[in-house]
């Protein structure tokens, strides 16, 4: 005699653990490793960042001649933000940061160093596309040509000195390449005339 169960229907999955139950659980759980390895990893990235920011205002400031944090001293004014360096309470330097927006390869980003007195302190390239080779001796690592801006104000030299040799002015070009220097000079001059034209509102 057969006793045999007859057949009977299959065994259904529960509702939750059908394809589409799954995969939705897979994409949260998904998206829940993403969200804590952002948590995780977001602090360092703004630490370094912070780090990063303070090295390159150091660059440009003496050893000793501001007591506060700079970078964390800071105000916006006309697209450019301020970072303000003082001593005993008084302004020591503020460190702009800025774009020259016409570069041969796009927008190149300084960050321009300048005493209360109006003397550059010093100018720095945070970020540029410039042709390897060419534009890139704005770069400190490349050449010494950004030292040249040492010293220099609005009256050092005279307004038509502010302008590229090629042009009639004071600064050198590279050989080759014109486009990127040009756009140095003139928003390091464009920069040094709004410090002079806002230089009592940047240390309120």
């Amino acid at each position: 005699m057969d006793t045999s169960k007859p057949p009977g229907n299959p065994r259904r999955l529960p509702d939750w653990a059908t394809p589409g139950w799954l995969l939705g659980a897979f994409s949260l759980l998904f998206l829940l490793a993403l969200a804590l390895t952002h948590a995780l990893t977001a602090e360092r990235i703004a630490v370094q960042e912070k780090l990063k920011l303070a090295r390159q205002l150091q660059a440009l400031l003496p050893p000793g001649g501001y007591d506060n944090a700079p970078g964390e001293d800071a105000i916006t004014r006309a697209g450019r933000v301020v970072y303000r360096a003082r001593l005993n309470g008084r302004p020591a330097a503020a460190l702009i940061k800025t774009t020259a927006p016409d570069g041969y390869s796009g927008a190149i980003e300084l960050l321009v160093g300048i005493a209360p007195g109006g003397e550059l302190l010093g100018v720095r390239v945070l970020q540029h596309r410039e042709t390897p080779g060419l534009g890139d001796a704005i770069e400190l690592r490349r050449s010494d040509w950004l030292l040249g801006f040492n010293g220099k104000s609005l009256g050092n030299p005279a307004a038509p000195g502010w302008a590229v040799k090629k042009d009639g002015g004071a600064f050198d070009a590279f050989t080759g390449a014109t486009i990127t220097p040009r756009a140095v000079v003139g928003e390091v001059k464009s920069t040094l005339e709004f410090f002079r034209d806002n230089r009592h509102n940047v240390f309120r």
